[in-house]
C-alpha cells in the first residue's frame, strides 16, 4: 500500500528537494524563522548547521528569528557568527549567555504585535523552517503544536521548508496548511521536544493555594510556564467549569480538562473549546490534543489579542515576575541590565484581564531568590531592569506569605501590602527603606520576628444567627486604612463606648496600636464580610495580655447598622476560644453602664463571670471553665 507521503512526493516530486539544493536557495542577510519551543523542526535545524560545516562560506549573516528555543540552537554560537546573527522575541536558557555578550540579539515586544509586523514588513521574513503533521487526504498539514506566530511567518516567507513529522499531533483550529504553499517538504519523523517544568516545592504549593483563592468556579484562566503555574493549576483541581483562553497550552491544564475541572462551558468566547497558540509538554498531553475537538489553536495575534482578553468575561490572567518593586511596578524579562527571558505574552493578558468584566490580573513571585539569599521585592527595580507591568497592570500580588490585591491603592498601601507578604527576614530592610524613600509613614512601626509574624492559621469562616457569612481574621500590619474606615463608620457614641472617652478622630499613632503588634501578647481580630475578593471590616475584637497576671483585658466593637446581627456574640466566642487555646485563666473588661448591648453579651456567657459598678462603669471578670453559677 502507497504511503500518503509518497502520494504527495508523486504530484509535488520539487517539493522533495535534497535538502542541499534546499539551503542552496538562503542568501546573505536573509531572516530565517523557525518555529517555536517544542515545535521547533531539530531535524530541520541540525541539517541546516550541516550545510553550513559543509558550506562555510555559503551566506554570510543570516538573522535567525524564533519566539523561544528548548532544543538546539547553534546559530546562536560563536563559531557560526560569519553565518547566522540569532534575534529572539524571548530570551531562553539556549541563548541567554549569547544575548547578554553580545553574540546575539533580543527584541522586546507584545507577543501580539509580531504577526502585525510581519504582514507589514517591519519584520521580514525571507525562510521559514516550521515541523508539521503528516499530510492529510486533502494535502493539508496541521501547524501542531507550535501555531502562535507561525502562521504569519508562513504567509510572509519567500521560501517554507516544512518538516513533516508523524510524531506531530494533527490540531485543530486555525492550524492547517496546505502542501501547495510549502516550498520545500523534508519527511523526518523523530519525537518532539518535550518540557517538564521540576516539581514544585512547598513554596509554590503555597503560591497556589493562595490563587485558589482568587479564582472563582466558572472563570476563564491563563498561565505560564514553569513550576509556578503547575502548582497553581494543581491546586485548582476542586474549581469546576473552568476556562481556558491562553498562549500556551501546558499538561497540567489537560490534567484538568481530564478531570474535568476545565470544560470551557461558561465562557462567553469559544464556548467549550480551550483555547491557545503552542504547546509545550510530553507525549501523553500531544496525544490528547491529537484530533480533538475540544482544543482549538490560534495565531497569537488572536490568543494575545488584549481586545480579544477583554472582551472575555471573568478572564483570570496568572502570571509570574522575576521582580516587583513597592510601588507596584514587575520586571519579568531582566534582572537589571541582564536579559533574562522577555516581555512574552504576560503584559498582553494582564491588560486584556484588567479590561475584562469581572477579570483579575495575578501575578505570582517567591518571595526570595538565590536560595533565599535576595528578596524578590524590592523598593525598587534594579537600574536596568526592564518594566514588563507597569503599576496599572496588576489587581493582586502572590507570593508563598500571602496575597496583596493593590489595585486601586495609593503607594503608601501598596508599599505596606507588599511589605507583608515579603519574606519575614527582608521586611526590616524594607520597612527602612520605605520609610527612607517617603513610601510610608516615617514613624511607622514595626516588630521584626516571630512576635510579629501574621498567624494565618488562626483565620476562620463563621455564620452569624442571622446568617451573616463572616471572615474572622487576625489583623494585619497593612490593615490600617481598613482599621480607620472601620472606626470613621463608628457614631460618636459607638466610639465612647469602644474607647471610654469621647473620641472624634483616630490618628495614624493611635490606629498603629491596633495593627503593629506582637502577636505573643495581643489578639486583634477583624470580622470582615468579603465580597468580590474585597474585605469590607464589619467589627474588631481585641484582648491584651495582663503582664502581672494569667488574664487578658477584651474588648470589641461593630458597625452601628449591622448591631444586633449577632456579630458581637460570634467575635467574643472566637477571640474566648482563642485565649483558652493560648492557656489564659479569662478576661477583664471594663462596661458603661449605659451599654445594655454589651453588659448582656457578657452576662450570657457561659463561665464565671463577676463583676461590680464604680462610676457607672462595670468591671468584669470572666474566669474561664464552666462554673457553678454566675456572680
Amino acid at each position: 500500500m502507497t504511503s500518503p507521503i509518497e502520494t504527495w512526493k508523486k504530484k509535488y516530486p520539487k517539493k522533495f528537494a535534497d535538502e542541499e539544493d534546499i539551503f542552496a536557495n538562503i542568501q546573505r542577510g536573509d531572516r530565517i524563522f523557525i518555529s517555536t519551543g517544542c515545535g521547533e523542526p531539530q531535524y530541520l535545524v541540525q541539517a541546516l548547521t550541516g550545510y553550513v560545516n559543509s558550506n562555510p562560506r555559503a551566506f554570510a549573516e543570516a538573522e535567525v528569528m524564533h519566539v523561544w528555543t528548548l532544543g538546539v540552537a547553534p546559530y546562536a554560537d560563536e563559531q557560526f557568527g560569519y553565518n547566522f546573527r540569532h534575534n529572539s522575541f524571548f530570551v531562553g536558557e539556549n541563548t541567554r549567555g549569547s544575548v547578554n555578550s553580545g553574540l546575539a540579539d533580543y527584541t522586546p515586544i507584545f507577543l501580539s504585535s509580531i504577526p502585525e509586523l510581519m504582514y507589514r514588513g517591519r519584520i521580514p521574513i525571507n525562510v521559514a523552517l516550521i515541523q508539521t503533521s503528516l499530510p492529510d487526504e486533502n494535502g493539508f498539514v496541521s501547524l501542531g503544536i507550535s501555531v502562535d506566530i507561525s502562521k504569519a511567518a508562513i504567509e510572509m516567507a519567500d521560501i517554507v521548508v516544512a518538516q513533516v513529522n508523524e510524531k506531530m499531533p494533527r490540531v485543530l483550529g486555525d492550524t492547517f496548511v496546505h502542501l501547495r504553499d510549502i516550498g520545500y517538504i523534508v519527511h523526518h519523523d523523530e519525537p518532539l521536544l518535550e518540557y517538564s517544568p521540576r516539581v514544585p516545592g512547598e513554596t509554590g504549593q503555597a503560591i497556589g493555594r493562595y490563587v485558589s483563592r482568587i479564582v472563582s468556579d466558572g472563570d476563564t484562566i491563563q498561565l505560564g510556564y514553569g513550576s509556578l503555574p503547575n502548582a497553581i493549576l494543581y491546586n485548582l483541581s476542586n474549581k469546576r467549569h473552568l476556562g481556558v483562553h491562553t498562549e500556551l497550552l501546558t499538561d497540567s491544564m489537560v490534567e484538568l480538562i481530564r478531570k474535568g475541572a476545565i470544560d470551557n462551558s461558561r465562557k462567553t468566547a469559544d464556548r467549550g473549546k480551550s483555547v491557545a497558540a503552542f504547546c509545550m509538554g510530553t507525549a501523553p498531553t500531544y496525544q490528547f490534543i491529537n484530533d480533538n475537538p475540544l482544543i482549538d489553536f490560534r495565531p497569537i495575534d488572536y490568543t494575545n489579542n488584549p481586545m480579544v482578553i477583554a472582551g472575555i468575561d471573568n478572564m483570570v490572567a496568572i502570571n509570574s515576575a522575576l521582580q516587583v518593586d513597592l510601588t507596584g511596578q514587575a520586571t519579568a524579562e531582566s534582572i537589571g541590565s541582564t536579559f533574562y527571558s522577555g516581555i512574552g505574552g504576560s503584559a498582553d493578558f494582564m491588560r486584556g484581564s484588567v479590561l475584562s468584566k469581572g477579570g483579575r490580573s495575578v501575578l505570582v513571585v517567591q518571595s526570595t531568590a538565590r536560595n533565599g539569599e535576595v528578596s524578590r521585592i524590592v523598593p525598587l527595580l534594579e537600574t536596568g531592569a526592564g518594566v514588563t507591568l507597569n503599576r496599572g497592570d496588576i489587581h493582586y500580588i502572590v507570593t508563598e506569605f500571602g496575597i496583596s490585591y493593590i489595585h486601586g491603592k495609593n503607594i503608601r498601601e501598596r508599599a505596606m501590602d507588599l511589605i507583608s507578604i515579603a519574606h519575614p527576614r527582608f521586611r526590616p530592610w524594607l520597612i527602612e527603606e520605605a520609610k527612607r524613600l517617603n513610601l510610608i509613614y516615617r514613624d511607622q512601626a514595626f516588630i521584626p520576628g516571630e512576635k510579629g509574624e501574621y498567624p494565618e492559621h488562626l483565620e476562620t469562616h463563621r455564620r452569624t444567627r442571622s446568617g451573616l457569612k463572616l471572615l474572622f481574621r487576625p489583623v494585619r500590619i497593612s490593615d490600617e486604612d481598613l482599621v480607620k474606615d472601620f472606626f470613621y463608620s463608628l457614631s460618636d457614641q459607638s466610639l465612647q463606648r469602644r474607647f471610654m472617652t469621647v473620641h472624634k478622630d483616630i490618628p495614624h499613632k493611635m490606629r498603629q496600636k491596633f495593627v503593629v503588634i506582637d502577636y505573643t501578647k495581643e489578639m486583634v481580630i477583624l470580622a470582615c464580610v468579603v465580597k468580590d475578593n474585597a474585605e469590607n471590616v464589619v467589627g474588631i475584637g481585641q484582648y491584651v495580655k495582663w503582664h502581672d497576671r494569667n488574664y487578658a483585658d477584651v474588648a470589641f466593637a461593630v458597625r452601628d447598622n449591622l448591631q444586633g446581627k449577632g456579630i458581637g456574640r460570634e467575635l467574643l466566642d472566637y477571640i474566648t476560644l482563642l485565649a483558652k487555646n493560648e492557656g489564659l485563666d479569662g478576661f477583664t473588661a471594663d462596661v458603661q453602664g449605659e451599654n445594655k448591648p454589651m453588659l448582656r453579651l457578657f452576662d450570657k456567657m457561659d463561665y464565671k463571670v463577676q463583676k461590680r459598678i464604680e462610676d457607672g462603669c462595670y468591671e468584669y471578670t470572666i474566669t474561664f471553665g464552666k462554673g457553678d453559677g454566675k456572680k
